[in-house]
Formats: structure tokens, sequence, C-alpha cells
């Protein structure tokens, strides 16, 4: 039974309006599952629809599931029957039945994800690339932007123009189409785009299912692309009832082929459509909702609202200026122990960011106060593919050692074969050396010119190791083996911004250690990946906002808002547009939040922007009355902290033992051994080791030191 006493006004007005065509602007957490479900559940048991002649479109298994289970927790078995499937799923159920009309058996494959890795795997075997080169994600992209043009494989390589990279994509392109074909195989965007070429060339099949519909109805209808509007004007040809529900201010997966225009013009394709809109939020507190609000506003591409909450105003939002990455981290990380210690889980605070670059500095400060973390959606920094490229090229300059070699010895492409890599592996095996000295000392006769090659880039390193920075060493890495340059034909914006990250973070280490090594800070490394690895329980979240979508947190900490980071520079590129985006993407992110909000942002240089950051746009444009800027104190030691930047410790954990550090204190380093504390500035520690380590200043706070207590004695 329907329980209208659980809707406000507009929601039940949402639920019971009798218009043919209804839009319904459902703001962030305004409960529109709950109206989409009591709609179908009204048009079953009010209006007397058989479930069968309702469809409702979501983008989700877990939304259809959700769906379905609300409607038999309402209707009980008078609600089954209903179709109600993602967009997919009802494609294939179409072309199940008539696909044999486009020359296709019934029984077709569809290929999932690891199916496609398959394909791919043969074609770059068959075309003589590299996954490393040519990444599987961005090559599916590639095929899946032709097909959506219907640009076809023979039409894609015309468009090549001689470009050697886009020749061995189109080649992929026409392999990987080929072998679909001989499989008999469609993926997911074949099963839009067959279906509406299905429909548009049999009119009789298009009458046939467009009359098994009388009403329907389309979830998340602001990420709906011109493919899948295509098929659902389609399928409202005979009885043309439509109901879509839907927010234009999170449409944030234009990339993905969303049109915001879509839902925002809706009313020009259905010269009737009603609109009702959901502003209650029964997620936030007014304060995060009326900042987000004054943000979302400066938009033109949008249907007008105004979010509010009856859950009281709440704290304002914390905006916190930092002078460096690392005293952003240490801020953040500072107000999670202070929120863990006031009885909030960590699995329910979030720190959001606009590119996956920008969670390197946190996942450190986290691994270093001990503080679980989930990485959702995507891979830790020091996990990500280009990441330990770099730092397998680096370790080639210090060790030489044939793990780095394997990795490197042919990314960028040098033709080198798996064979040349087994007989080469082979011979240091018997000779009881290096790989690298193999090639080094020409014990390996064939391709003798590229090793050369490679060995006096290496040892010419090895070489300006001595004399200059580490930041020059990677740049000069970066260029000599032509790295940079591969992700930059390829356009591969996002493993670029992860490699100049990591540019950033070598500078940040060489400023607070100015007497370090390469090697030593390979070991630091060493030690965070070493940390990430441990068992997760209760953790914090680190995501994209993009990954964010659709969830609430308690607490939520939006990093790196900068211009140039966040809005992004490269979104900014395509003008208003592109800046309507990343201001929807905001949106987004500060409605994520139920009760506290903070948005942070350092004023440092970053080598992705190439410049000194500037406060963002997102942060100004919130009306002054619902934000709260902290000011910075002063430094209190030359390595750019400040005092409410220390991270303190967790209240809620075990008190680890004293650690207050005197001179003369014995002390325990995992890599380099005993050492005696000779000086303690502010926290940093000069430590002398044991030859040939030396003196090392390290911080009193890192997890790789520990005083010598007496069961180091037993």
């Amino acid at each position: 039974m329907i329980k209208f006493s659980q809707l406000n006004e507009n929601q039940k007005q949402a639920v019971t309006d009798e218009a043919d065509h209804l839009r319904i602007i459902a703001g962030a957490g305004s409960g529109k599952t709950r109206v989409l479900t009591m709609r179908i559940a009204w048009l079953i048991e009010k209006k007397g629809i058989r479930p069968s002649r309702i469809l409702a479109i979501t983008f989700t298994n877990k939304a259809a599931r959700e769906m379905k289970n609300r409607i038999n927790d309402m209707l009980k078995d008078q609600g089954t029957g209903c179709w109600i499937s993602t967009i997919h799923s009802l494609c294939m159920r179409i072309l199940a039945e008539d696909i044999g009309a486009l020359n296709y058996p019934k029984n077709f494959t569809v290929v999932d994800a690891d199916d496609q890795r398959q394909i791919l795997k043969e074609a770059y075997k068959e075309v003589g690339i590299d996954k490393k080169e040519y990444p599987y994600g961005n090559i599916l992209d590639y095929i899946a932007d032709n097909k959506y043009q219907y640009i076809d494989p023979e039409k894609a390589m015309e468009f090549c123009y001689g470009e050697p990279r886009l020749i061995n994509k189109a080649k992929v392109y026409d392999y990987y189409d080929r072998r679909l074909k001989q499989l008999y195989a469609l993926d997911f965007d074949d099963l839009i785009l067959f279906t509406t070429r299905l429909f548009q060339t049999y009119p009789t099949i298009l009458e046939k299912w467009s009359s098994k519909f009388e009403y329907i109805h389309v979830d998340e209808f602001q990420d709906v692309d011109k493919e899948q509007y295509k098929l659902i004007r389609q399928l409202c040809t005979v009885h043309d009832h439509l109901y879509v529900v839907g927010d234009p201010d999170q449409t944030i997966f234009t990339w993905r082929g969303a049109d915001v225009n879509i839902i925002v013009n809706l009313d020009k394709d259905f010269k009737d459509t009603k609109t009702i809109v959901l502003n209650q939020n029964y997620r936030s507190t007014n304060n995060i909702l009326s900042g987000a609000n004054s943000v979302i506003k400066n938009n033109k591409a949008r249907v007008e609202k105004e979010l509010f909450s009856k859950n009281g105003e709440g704290s304002k939002i914390i905006h916190k200026t930092c002078m460096s990455e690392t005293a952003e981290a240490n801020y953040v990380v500072n107000q999670i122990i202070k929120l863990h210690g006031d009885g909030y889980n960590y699995r329910d605070i979030a720190v959001l960011y606009r590119a996956n670059y920008l969670s390197r500095e946190f996942e450190k400060v986290l691994i270093e106060n001990r503080i679980s973390y989930v990485i959702y959606g995507g891979l830790r920094f020091y996990e990500r593919m280009e990441v330990k490229d770099i730092l397998s090229y680096l370790r080639m300059i210090t060790r030489g050692d044939d793990l780095s070699f394997i990795r490197i010895i042919n990314t960028p492409r040098r033709s080198i074969g798996p064979k040349t890599i087994e007989a080469i592996q082979a011979m240091a095996i018997e000779r009881n050396m290096s790989m690298y000295d193999i090639i080094k000392n020409s014990l390996y006769p064939k391709n003798r010119e590229t090793f050369d090659n490679f060995v006096r880039m290496v040892e010419k390193w090895r070489e300006d190791m001595k004399t200059v920075d580490l930041e020059i060493l990677l740049q000069e890495v970066l260029d000599d083996s032509g790295y940079r340059t591969m992700l930059e034909k390829d356009g591969e914006t996002e493993r670029l911004e992860n490699v100049k990250s990591l540019l950033d973070d070598i500078k940040q280490y060489t400023q607070d250690y100015p007497d370090s090594t390469l090697d030593e800070y390979l070991q630091m490394i060493a030690l965070y990946t070493d940390r990430a690895s441990e068992e997760v329980g209760d953790a914090v979240n680190l995501c994209t906002i993009h990954s964010a979508k659709g969830l609430e947190f308690d607490a939520v900490f939006v990093i790196g808002l900068s211009e140039g980071i966040f809005p992004s520079e490269r979104t900014m590129a395509e003008g208003a547009k592109g800046l309507e985006e990343e201001r929807r993407l905001a949106y987004v992110a500060y409605t994520r939040a139920k009760k506290l909000l903070y948005l942070t942002e350092s004023n440092s240089f970053s080598y992705v922007i190439q410049s000194s950051k500037l406060p963002s746009r997102f942060i100004k444009e919130i009306d002054e009355q619902y934000i709260e800027n902290v000011d910075e104190k002063e430094k209190n030691f030359r390595s750019g902290l400040f005092d409410e930047d220390i991270v303190i410790r967790d209240p809620q954990r075990k008190k680890p033992t004293d650690n207050t550090y005197r001179n003369g204190d014995t002390v325990i380093h995992k890599i380099y051994g005993e050492g005696i504390v000779i000086g303690n500035e502010s926290g940093v520690l000069q430590i002398a080791f044991s030859h040939p380590h030396g003196i090392k200043k390290i911080l009193a706070s890192h997890p790789s030191i520990r005083k010598k207590t007496k069961d180091d004695y037993s």
C-alpha cells in the first residue's frame, strides 16, 4: 500500500500528476527513488495499469534492484511483471527477439570488460603494439567514440592522415570490429546502437515494442546521451507517456556523452511537458545547501531551483588556505583525527578531489598516522602504472635491478620483444649478473644499437645524479626516455598529471630533506607502499568527485580547490560549457556532505598546472554568510608546516610509547638501523647513523623511526 504520509507536497504531486509528459527535477537528497517507485505503484494500484505495460529504465543494476524491492514491499505480488532494468538489459531483451532482422543470431554473445581486454590483447599482438603505450581504457574510449559517431574502421583509417599512433589505433579498432563479427558478439555500446538501428530500419518492429509500454519512466535522466535519448523517443512512438527524473545541476558525465541540454530542453521535443521540482533535501543542513545553491546559480544551463532542508542550519562551511600541499594534507588529517575522537566513524568521512593525482599527499599523511583508507573506484597513487614506471626508471639509476629493467626496457616501445628479454634474463642468471650489466658489457649480441642507447642514457643519469637536484633529474628521465612524449602524443592527460604529481612529491621531499639522496627517496616510497598494503576495516574514503556521485557522508573534505585544478584548466578551455560542467561538479561535491563540509586549498607551486596556485572561484562564489574562512597561523619552522598543521595522534587509538626525542637518544630506523639523536628542531630530528648513511634529517612523527627500548636489548 502507498503511504502518502511519507511524502511532502511536491513529492505527492510528482507521484499523482496525470500529465502525459512529466519532468521531475529532483535535487540532491530529495528522495527521487521513493517518488519514482511510488509513481509506478500508484499507476498499478490506483490507475489499474497492468505491470507489464510499465517500463522503468535505470543506469545501474543496483538501482534496478532497489526499485523492484521497493515496489514489491508496497504492492507484494500485485507489482510483479514491471519492466524495470538498465537500458542495456532492455536492449538485450529486444535484440534477443528481433536481432535476426540485422542478420545476427538470437543467441549472440555480449562481451564484458574482461572479454574486451582479451580481444585487445590479441589485436595488440597482431598490430605489434604494447598496452603500456596504448592502455586498454584509452583504446576502448577511441572505439566507442567512433561507433557513436557512426565511423567504421575503414573511415577511421582515413581520418588518421598518416599519423602513426592514430594508424595503430585504427588497426586495433579494425581487428576488434572483425573479431566481434566473427564471434557474433556485441559490446555494451553495440546494444544501444543495434537497437536504435533496428527500430529505425524496421518500423513494424518498433511499433511492436513501442506498443508494449504504455508508461515509460527514466531515472537519472541528466546522464542520458544522444543515442540513449533517441532510443527513449523511439519507444514513445505509440503511447507517448514519458516520466523522467533527474537534475541538470548534477550532469557531470558529459565526457561519457551525457548532454545536459536533453533534460533542460525536454519541453521542446515533448511540447506539453510539465515540470515538478523536488527541492526539499533530506540529507544535508541548510548552511551546506545554501552554500551549494549560491555556487550553482551562476550556471545558465539549468532549471531554476533552491534546495532547502528541515535538518537545521548546522555548522558553517569551513574554508582553509594552506601554504603547501603537505600542510593541506596535515590539516585535513588533523581534522579527521579530531572528528574520530568526537565519535565519527572513519567510514563516514570522505576526502573528495577533482583528479586522481591529488590523492598522493593525503595518502602519505594517512599512512604516517596509521589511519586506514580506501580509494573508492581507483588505485592508490604509488600503485598507478605510470608512477610505477617512473619509479622503476629511478631505480635503474640507483640499483639497476632486474625487476625495474624488465618493466621499463620496452616502455616506451623500443622493439624489444619478450623472447629477447627472456634470453637476457637466462644469460644473467647463468653468469650471476644483473640484466642491465649483461647489455652494459655487450654480452648479448642482438639489438646492439638499441641497448647501447639505453645504457648511455642510464649512465648519463647516474653521472648527473651526483650534481643535479632530484627534481631536475626526474625531468631528464621523463624527457630522455621519451615517456613524457609518449603520454602527450596519446592525450593521456590523467597519467601525465600523476607523473607531474610525482615531480611535486620529489620537490617537496628535497625541500624537507635537502641532504637526501635518490636512493633514500625510493626507500621512503617503499615504506609508504608497504604500509598501504595493510588490511582495511573502518576506513576513510578517498575518491574523485565523479566516483562520489550518489554517495553521502557525515563529513566531507573537498581538497585541491585551486584555479586550474578545480575548476580544471583543460575543461575550462572548452569555454562557458566547460566551466558550467566544473561548477556542477562542485555542486555535486558539496551536496555529498550531511553535517560538515570543509573546503581546502594550498598556494604552493604545482608542476601539474605549471604555476603557483590561487583559490578556486567555487570558494569565492559561496555567499559569505554560509562559510567561515580559517586564518593561517605563522610558520614555526622552515619546512613549511604550521602549528595547527602538525598532525596530532588520534585520541581513540592506543597511545604510543613516549617518543619525545632528546639529544643522545638511540633510535632505530627501518632502513638505516640504529642512530643517535644529535638535534631536534621543532620536530625535525638530526640523527647520526653509522657508515655509509651518516647524518640524516627525519620528521620525529615519521613511522620509519622509533626509540630503542629495553625489548631491543633482550
